[in-house]
Parts: structure tokens; C-alpha cells; sequence
């Protein structure tokens, strides 16, 4: 199981990971198309119409396992990782965690997430892969790095991985109301235990204050009609009523492109709902911070909002907020304190084709400077 002892070196000798026999059976609860097959079973990349795979008894049938997004640049970002601590700051399933530690021997994990079941799979997907004994899991809120990191005493982190915005699976449970394809209350909180409900904003938000919401956290053009469709027709009762009145307020020339019409809306309230962009400079300056010297921070984001905010904290960081004229020597006394590391920036086509979700993705990578201190 799952040992709280981040100093731990102890490696198991599990089933290879990442990896499928020549014959598509896969060998690991953690190859890349868990998804559709279990350990022993064929991968079924070419799946028969109408043939569902069987999940029961997989080591992540907890609803975890997915296909970690743009997994082969993030490997080639810590390829060169040293010895230590690697912090994933939004575990979820532990799919690029598990990838990590097999390519690095004597890195431990320091797993965060704020939502229990995500970390119930992720010990299950670890353990599965003889790597629990290098793990170390917490469950906070990304924002917290910093505490997190210094309550475990490990002082400084080998590396750190961002990987933004809510797993697959969690849209796939409907109970937890992310989705606009299943029916259910509108929730949407990561971690249930705190928080307001996107019910609760869509049912008591002012019109002007849910227009600005939707617009704000997705750049929805008609948030201005959404939101007054929403108000009109409250009480909203839960995510299927939702998505018809969003549908039904957006232009039916709109409505015939670009994907379901509620994408966008539930997008910003489960960005409200868990106050992802408000906290999101915090968790990232936090990570920059606890770097050791050469260390590298990579962030996985799907949003614009997200990028946005993910490229001005690392540029702040890369300039050491430096406010002179550009062109001209800095005469602030700005100190940088990381360098922008150059690799590939979006998903292939070919991973795209294959997994959907990678399309919109967008990976950033920064690395601390040596001279730069705590």
C-alpha cells in the first residue's frame, strides 16, 4: 500500500510500465490503454461496434484510469530529473506519476489532491504498479504547495507537474454534475466536502454576475443571453435543465457547430465553483518557489484563461518581474528566477486522434536557475 514516508527508496518489482505485449495484452493496470482492457486482457485499440470493455477488477475501475495527456513530452521534460522529491500538484489518477517514477529509480512522490476519490485511485494505480512504497499522498488543494511541501519536510523538489482543469472520469461520474451528457444535481465541486454548489450559483447569482462568470472563465460570447435565460427559468434543477436552456439561448446557427452548446457554460462554473484561476498564480509562484536549483516545473493547461495565467507567472518569474523598457539593461534589480525550457508545446496529431481530450492542451515548462535561492 501507499507509504506516508516520502523519504522511502524502497522500490517494488511490478509488472512494466506503460507497456503492452506485441499482441496488445496489457501487462500493467497502468499501460496507456488501461482504459479499455484489464491486466492480462487485450487492449482492444479496435474496439467491435457495440463491444464496451470490461473494467471490473481493474486495478483503476474506480473510475481513474485514462490516457495521461501529452505523456511523452512530460517524460522528456524530467528525463534529465535528479535524485528526490517529485511533486505532482493534481494527481488524479496517477497516470504521469506512475510514469515518472518508472523512468526514475531513486525519485519519490509527493501526490496532492483535493478530491478523495481521485486519491483513492491513485493508490490503487501505484500500488498496482509495485511504486506505492515511493509514494506519499495528501489531500489539499493545489494552492497549498508550499505548506504541503514544507509539512512533509522535504525542503526542495526535484520537479513538479501541474496538470490543470478535471480528469476525464470525473465527467464521466454523473452524480458529480460536471458533465452536461448525464443527468444529474449540479454539483461540481473537487473536493465535496467545502465549497458552493454550481447549483447554488446558477440559482442565486445576480444576472449580471453569472454573465460576467460565463464570459470571464470561458470567453462564452453569448454570455449575456445565457445568463438571462438561466434566471428566467430558475430554479435550475440539475445538469440535464441546464444544458437545455443554455442550448436553448444561444442562436440555432451557433448551436450547429463547435460542439455541444453548454460546454462552455458548465466549463466556467466549474471553474467558479472551484476557483481555479483565482488560485491558480498562487499554487504556481508556490511551486517556483520550492524548486531546488535546476529543477523544473511543467503545467498542463485546457483552458485560455489557464494559459494565459500559466505564461504570465512564468514569465514573471523568467524576468524576475523586471519592469524596465524592453531592449534596454534592467535597472530595477530584477532577479530571474527560472528559464523558460523550449519543447513541444501541443499534443501530436497522432495522440489527438487517439485521445481526444489532448486536442485542447497546452504544456509550459520552466527551470530554476541555479543562483536562484528560497
Amino acid at each position: 500500500m501507499i507509504r506516508h514516508d516520502v523519504n522511502s527508496r524502497t522500490t517494488h518489482r511490478g509488472p512494466s510500465v506503460l507497456g503492452s505485449l506485441p499482441d496488445d495484452t496489457v501487462v500493467s493496470s497502468n499501460s496507456a490503454r488501461c482504459h479499455r482492457a484489464c491486466t492480462g486482457e487485450k487492449s482492444g485499440r479496435h474496439l467491435p461496434s457495440g463491444r464496451l470493455p470490461r473494467t471490473e477488477g481493474c486495478a483503476m475501475s474506480q473510475g481513474f484510469a485514462h490516457e495521461p495527456v501529452m505523456l511523452a513530452e512530460i517524460l522528456e521534460v524530467f528525463s534529465g530529473m535528479p535524485d528526490g522529491t517529485f511533486l505532482d500538484a493534481t494527481l488524479g489518477g496517477a497516470g504521469h506519476a506512475v510514469a515518472v517514477l518508472a523512468a526514475h529509480a531513486n525519485v519519490t512522490l509527493l501526490g496532492i489532491d483535493q478530491d478523495d476519490t481521485a486519491l483513492a485511485a491513485a493508490a490503487s494505480h501505484l500500488d498496482a504498479a509495485g511504486l506505492g512504497g515511493r509514494a506519499t499522498l495528501r489531500r489539499a488543494r493545489f494552492e497549498t504547495v508550499g505548506q504541503v511541501v514544507e509539512g512533509e519536510g522535504i525542503g526542495v523538489v526535484a520537479g513538479a507537474l501541474f496538470d490543470l482543469g478535471v480528469s476525464s472520469p470525473q465527467f464521466d461520474v454523473a452524480e458529480r454534475g460536471f458533465s452536461y451528457r448525464h443527468d444529474a444535481p449540479l454539483d461540481m465541486r473537487m473536493d465535496r466536502s467545502r465549497g458552493v454548489t454550481a447549483a447554488d450559483i446558477v440559482n442565486s447569482a445576480a444576472e449580471e454576475h453569472l454573465a460576467r462568470i460565463i464570459a470571464t472563465n470561458s470567453d462564452e460570447r453569448f454570455a449575456g443571453r445565457i445568463a438571462r435565460a438561466i434566471v428566467a427559468n430558475r430554479p435550475v434543477r440539475g445538469t440535464s435543465h441546464l444544458a437545455e436552456i443554455v442550448t436553448a439561448a444561444i442562436p440555432a446557427a451557433t448551436r450547429r457547430r463547435g460542439g455541444h452548446p453548454a460546454k462552455r457554460t458548465f466549463q466556467a462554473l466549474r471553474i467558479e465553483v472551484n476557483q481555479e484561476l483565482e488560485i491558480l498564480p498562487v499554487a504556481l509562484r508556490a511551486a517556483i518557489d520550492v524548486l531546488a536549483p535546476g529543477a523544473r516545473l511543467a503545467v498542463l493547461s485546457y483552458h485560455s484563461g489557464e494559459d494565459r495565467i500559466v505564461k504570465s507567472v512564468m514569465r514573471e518569474a523568467e524576468t524576475g518581474g523586471c519592469t524596465c523598457r524592453a531592449g534596454l539593461p534592467c535597472g530595477c534589480g530584477a532577479v530571474p528566477t527560472v528559464r523558460r525550457v523550449r519543447t513541444r508545446r501541443e499534443a501530436t496529431p497522432a495522440e489527438t486522434e487517439r485521445n481526444p481530450r489532448a486536442a485542447s492542451a497546452r504544456l509550459r515548462a520552466v527551470e530554476k536557475l541555479p543562483t536562484a535561492v528560497r
